[in-house]
């Protein structure tokens, strides 16, 4: 992570994806389960801030949309 505001959407995102990873697990539901490990692990592996909010908010909404 280079800037700032990479630094404070992966940490914002991450405690999101937590609390759908924890959801997931003890509902097992297996789409806020994925979405949540998605969500604490893609902050590391994204070019810049604003790829990261859009992958990071197509991945807080598909539990939304996908319930399994």
């Amino acid at each position: 992570m280079g800037s700032e505001s990479e630094l404070l959407w992966g940490v914002l995102f991450g405690s999101v994806g937590f609390g759908f990873f924890i959801y997931g697990k003890k509902q097992s539901m297996l789409v806020p389960l994925v979405c949540g490990l998605a969500l604490m692990v893609y902050p590391y592996f994204m070019p810049n801030a604003v790829v990261l909010v859009l992958v990071g908010l197509v991945l807080v909404a598909a539990p939304y949309f996908y319930r399994f």
